[in-house]
């Protein structure tokens, strides 16, 4: 059963952008996948996106996708939000997608914009508004311009809030004048979706984070968000700044080879990545532990 939530607030305040830990020869590794959502959820996430960008989706198959999503709910799906990734470039596919997760057990759905073929508007409110339909599971658009090449435009968003299922965006755009338009005139739930922008964007209106750096700082994360919305303003600044050698960090190359690089050092499941992604070199890694050092992360 699904945890308990609120219109204003779907998924809860802090979700991971959890990776998929794959074993050493490269295949799905399930029961790491389960210690890292347990862990991930004992520190203090509300809810756990998987088959995301950071879970390289690209390169996982759609059995392997279904079999992520049931046992990370099996894991952890009584205490947090499951919420799976299911965006492609293929409406047909992505609509797939979705059955198969709903079938799964997830408890959400995030759709990123179509990418590579760069639809105009209407093909992005009609690609989002199929996926909606295609199962009773609560959606997050996800809007990441720099990836997908288009951004959804605050009058798509509009258009696509309407939709009964759609409930929440996750804003990677990293322009605050359009998500102030758009958080006030959507009624959309805003998600920061760029941890260097978590304080800006909750301070506009958003409602929570989809963290990547939650793989190693969701006390503090919390910590930041719990002083925001308590109206401690100072403190949250302050957690901010001292967090930003962790966003920076974390971000130097691909999030998810920082993400499993920083996991090793903890001696969490991560494993491998899949090519075209590559690990650290061995000045990364140690570029990474004085980036974590320098925000507080005990290795």
């Amino acid at each position: 059963m699904a945890p308990t939530s609120t219109p204003d607030i779907p998924f809860g305040r802090i979700l991971t952008a959890m990776v998929t830990p794959f074993s050493g020869d490269g295949s799905l590794d399930l029961e790491g996948a389960q210690r890292l959502a347990t862990y991930l959820v004992d520190s203090g996430n509300d809810g756990l996106i998987v088959n995301g960008t950071t879970g390289e989706s690209p390169t996982t198959t759609d059995g392997e996708k279904t079999e992520l999503v049931r046992a990370v709910v099996e894991a952890v799906g009584d205490r947090a939000h499951v919420v799976a990734g299911v965006g492609t470039n293929d409406t047909r596919h992505s609509c797939e997608l979705a059955r198969f997760a709903e079938r799964a057990g997830a408890h959400g759905l995030l759709t990123v914009t179509p990418y590579y073929n760069k639809p105009p508007q209407e093909g992005l409110y009609q690609h989002f508004t199929a996926v909606a339909d295609a199962t009773e599971l609560p959606v997050m658009l996800y809007d990441i311009p720099g990836r997908s090449g288009v951004p959804i435009n605050t009058e798509t968003m509009v258009r696509l809030a309407e939709h009964p299922r759609i409930v929440a965006n996750k804003d990677a755009k990293g322009d605050l004048g359009r998500a102030s338009w758009a958080i006030a005139t959507t009624g959309l739930a805003w998600y920061s979706g760029d941890d260097m922008l978590n304080l800006p964007l909750l301070s506009v209106g958003a409602v929570g984070l989809v963290s990547v750096v939650g793989h190693v700082v969701t006390a503090e994360l919390r910590a930041l968000v719990e002083a925001h919305t308590g109206g401690d303003v100072a403190k949250a600044t302050e957690i901010h700044q001292r967090l930003l050698p962790v966003f920076t960090g974390m971000f130097r190359t691909q999030g998810v080879i920082t993400s499993k690089g920083a996991l090793a050092l903890l001696g969490l499941p991560g494993g491998p990545l899949r090519l075209p992604l590559v690990g650290l070199t061995e000045a990364e890694t140690e570029q990474l532990k004085r980036d974590l050092a320098a925000g507080g992360v005990q290795i």
